[in-house]
Order: C-alpha cells, then structure tokens, then sequence
C-alpha cells in the first residue's frame, strides 16, 4: 500500500484545502435553495444597498448645507439624486423586508421551505442582478461615447426627460432594465409568498390563527403582483419609445408626458403601502411581546390590513394634483386619500390599546417601534394635509412633501427594519446583539431623523423646492439647511454603529438560546440558528399563541384567541 502524507494544521500544505473549504462555502450559497439562506442574502444585500444610498445622502446634504456650494457639480447631484432614492425604493426596501418573509413566513406557518424553492433561488438572482445593472450605469452609462453617467432623470423619470434628445447615452436604459429585471424577480418572490401560506401551513394553523407577519405578507404580496405589472409596462414602452420609434410619451408627436405619470404613480404610490405594510408586519410581532400582551383585535387589525391594500390602489393621482386634473378628479383623489387614513388609524389604536396595561420592556426592538408610532402618527397627519388639494398646490414639489415621505419611507419603515434586525438577529445567527450599542443606535438615529426631517418641514413651508442643486443666500434657508445635514450626519454615525454591533456579536455576543424573547410563535420553537428542514415533526397549533399554549397548558387567559 503506497505512503499517505496529510498536511499539518497550520503548513502551507493545508492552504489548499481551507481555500477548498471556503469555496464550498461560498458555492453552497451561490446555490442554495433553502429559504433561510435566501432571506439572509435578501437582508445583506439590502444593507450593503442601504449604506451605499446613505453615502450618497449624505453627499447630497453636504451639496445643500450652504448657499452656492460646489461639492457635487450639478450633472453629479442630479445622478446622485437619481440613484439615492432608486436605492432605497428598489434595493433596500423591497429586498430587505421580502428578504424577512422569506426567512419568517416558513418558519411561522409550520412549513419546512418556500412552496417554490427554485423559483425562490431565482427570484432572488434577478433582483441582485437588478441592482448590480443599475449601478453598472455608473461605468457603461455613456456606452461607446464615454464612462460615468448613472441615471440623472429624478428616481420617479418623468418625461420628457428619459427621451434620447435629452438622456442621451445609455443611462437612462439601464434604470429601465434594471428595474424590469428586478420587477420580475420581486414578481416571483410575491407568488411564491402566496403559494406557500395558503398551501403550507401547519396542521391547525387557520388563516385566523396566523401570525399577523405572515397575513400581512399574504395582503402585501397580492398588491405587488398588482403594482409592479404597470411600472413594468411603462419601462417597457419607455425603451420602445428611445429605440423603436414609439411616441407614448412624446408630446409633439402625439403622445402623453402625463401617461407617464398615471403609469408610474399607480405603482409608486400602493409601493409605499408594499413598503410600509410589512413594517406593519413587524410592529405586530414585536409590540405584544415585548408589552406582555395579545395583540389588541387581531380580526380589525387583519381587515385593516386589507382595508388599505384596496384603498391605496385608488390614490395614486394626488401625486398629481398640479398637472391640470378636472376638479371632479380632484375631488375624488383627495376622498380616496383621506380614506386610507382610516383603517390606518384603526391599526395605530389597537397597537396604543396593546400597549395600554403592558408589562413593557424597552429593549432596543421595542425603543424603535415605539418611536415607529409616534412617527408614523406624524407622517400620517401631514399625509393627510397634502391630500388636500388647495393645500397641496401651495406645497408639491417642496421639501414639505420630502419629509413627509421621509418620515414615512425612514421614521416608519426603516425603524421597523433596524427594530426586526434586533428582534430576530438571535434567531438566525444564535447570538446576541449588543443591548449597549443597540440603545446607542437608537437614541442616535432618532436624534439625527428628527434633527434632519423635523427641520425639513420648515425649509419646504419657506418655499424650497426640492431636486435642486443649489440656493442663493438670500433665500433665508441656509441655517435651516445646514441644521438638515448635521442631523443626516448623526445618523450616519448611527448606522455605522449599527454596521459594527452586527459584526462583533456575530463572533462575540452572547449566545441567545432557542427564545431570548419568550416569545410565542413557531419560528421561537426551533433552536438558534434553525436547521434546514426547520422542524424535526411537523408542528400542530391550537390557537394564536402556539408557544404559549406549550408554555402554559392551563392557563385560562387566553383561550378567548383558540
């Protein structure tokens, strides 16, 4: 039998072999199917997109923050501009909180993956290639004329200014695919979403004893299959416009600059309800358990949710009431705006009433949704001002209706998302975060959003318009304006606080158990991390509290929910 030689731990010989190791490693998730793999890449993805966007805020702040800056040269701010908000819609909202049912809904129906595992793998790719064709705008944007153009039309691309007269190069081609190709990878997310809850649940788990997570993630991804369809027909008619000769939106050939904006805000607008619906999602989860209480009705809170679903569908023209609407039109945007108010308000008093009586524990989870009620009260109140159409003349197109949509897309959504971070990081990777720096995290950012969005209010009131590059002093926004960026700056410390918390407990937090929480649905009944078949037996559920019932077989308090 010839000789053997195995390499020492630690020679040169055993190099090979890590590198092997670690290219396993990383072709395991280039080709995983498993949806916790998935939901993480969806999350990181959407946290390197996240930094990315903020970086590029911040350069915009930095341009604004005196009068006659030259930091950004005007062609560089309006990419800048372009790029911040597609990031955030595109490649950190949708991703991010997809990227959280894809890891959750199994786990909390009972179900051992996605009902569609593959197509899973692949919507993910397709929304990952989406982002990385976007930015790829910022070296091929000219084509064979040139390097570095990215979009520059604004993230919403009105015409005329995405006609080839005026977006020459390739830039504008590529906002379009990418958001094609990654429209259809968030198509396939939203099916599949669907087919797994109403399909996959668990023995005894009703659709009125699910996780309301998961009946939000079912009302939200019926409105995505509903919304991306037209944004994806009129990029499609935008490309033909700009390179087969189609005149959709070229008004001196007979088209509509205004079919453009029907097109794109009857998706842009049930988007924020995309958006913001599953920050729904998690403040429903993490309120009762952190208040010690049942969620205060669970059936208004899901009619709620489909309430609002319906109605966003029939606002989307008060993004539009300046372009010349009839006064009947008018008229009824600004009833069906007001409308969404009130299954709104119907959701915030039934969180105050969870509250109400609590054993609260203000842990870092529970500090960001509370300050998610408050801000999204405040967000929802100048919603409501701007749905009035008199008032809405005065203010559109001024930073008034930037903050507002600010502290619906940042004080209501990414609260959320830092706020589910905190909740579920122990469960995907059995570690702890920080409590320290999370509470620093927190009373940080929220300083810095109220610093920032607080004060842009008042600079939209004295009449500054948004998207533009620059001011004269004499306008009197300076000071303002200045006070804007330094808080955009304190959030940026924030978040890399943030960023740093994550990595150091990843290696050296404190290990979390199956349930740090004590918690009370399934995903809590699983060890930290879940093994890929999530559940050595299928689970069987007899109310809407599974890991109470196992906890508190006689407890009489809650039967009123079986």
């Amino acid at each position: 039998m010839a000789d053997q030689t195995y390499p020492i731990p630690g020679s040169l010989d055993a190099a090979p072999s890590r590198g092997a190791a670690l290219l396993e490693w990383l072709h395991s998730w280039v080709v995983t199917v498993d949806h916790k793999k998935l939901g993480i890449l969806y999350v990181v993805y959407a946290l390197f997109f996240l930094v990315v966007a903020g970086v590029e805020a911040l350069a915009i702040r930095i341009q604004l923050a005196v009068p006659n800056a030259h930091f950004l040269s005007p062609e560089l701010y309006n990419e800048f501009f372009t790029m911040h908000g597609t990031t955030m819609v595109f490649l950190v909202g949708m991703p991010i909180l997809f990227g959280f049912a894809n890891y959750m809904v199994p786990l909390m129906i009972g179900a051992r993956d996605m009902a569609f595992p593959r197509l899973n793998a692949f919507s993910f790719w397709m929304t990952a290639f989406g982002g990385l064709l976007l930015y790829y705008s910022f070296i091929g944007g000219f084509g064979l004329y040139g390097m570095g153009a990215a979009p520059d039309v604004g993230w919403w691309a009105y015409a005329p200014l995405t006609a080839k007269a005026f977006s020459p190069g390739h830039a504008t081609d590529y906002w379009a695919l990418a958001l094609v190709v990654s429209g259809f990878g968030t198509l396939g997310t939203a099916i599949n979403i669907i087919a797994t809850i109403l399909s996959m649940r668990c023995r005894g788990m009703t659709l009125f004893r699910m996780p309301l997570f998961a009946w939000l993630m079912l009302v939200v991804s019926g409105l995505t299959l509903i919304t991306i369809t037209p944004l994806t027909a009129a990029q499609i008619m935008l490309v033909i416009d700009r390179y087969l000769g189609g005149h959709f939106f070229d008004t001196q050939a007979g088209g509509s600059a205004v079919v453009w904006m029907h097109f794109f805000w009857i998706f842009g607008h049930p988007e924020v309800y995309v958006l913001v619906l599953p920050a729904f999602a998690i403040a429903n989860e993490i309120i009762p358990v952190f208040s010690r209480k049942a969620i205060f009705g669970y059936p208004a809170m899901v009619a709620a949710s489909v309430g609002i679903a319906f109605i966003s569908l029939t606002v989307w023209a008060h993004h539009m009431f300046t372009v010349g609407m009839t006064s009947v039109s008018n008229a009824f945007f600004v009833l069906s705006t007001m409308m969404v108010g009130i299954p709104t308000g119907i959701k915030i008093f039934n969180w105050l009433a969870t509250l109400w009586g609590g054993r609260i524990r203000f842990a870092t989870p529970m500090l960001f949704c509370t300050a998610f009620l408050f801000q999204f009260l405040i967000a929802g109140l100048t919603g409501i001002m701007l749905s009035v159409a008199a008032w809405d003349w005065q203010l559109h197109n001024s930073y008034f209706v930037v903050a507002h949509f600010h502290y619906v897309l940042v004080g209501a959504i990414v609260f959320c998302i830092f706020a589910a971070i905190y909740y579920w990081y122990p469960k995907v990777t059995g570690r702890m975060l920080s409590e320290r720096l999370g509470k620093w995290h927190f009373w940080l950012f929220l300083i810095g959003f109220h610093v920032t969005f607080d004060t842009m209010h008042f600079v939209g009131l004295l009449g500054m318009p948004r998207s533009i590059y620059t001011y004269e002093a004499d306008r009197g926004w300076g000071t303002l304006n200045m006070v804007v960026s330094i808080g955009g700056f304190v959030q940026g410390i924030a978040v890399l606080i943030f960023v740093w918390n994550l990595i150091n407990s990843y290696f050296h937090g404190a290990k979390a158990g199956n349930d740090p929480w004590d918690a009370w649905t399934l995903e809590w009944s699983t060890p930290s991390p879940p093994p890929p078949y999530n559940f050595a037996t299928d689970p069987v559920v007899r109310s809407r509290r599974p890991l109470w019932d196992l906890k508190h077989p006689n407890d009489p308090d809650w039967k009123y929910e079986r």
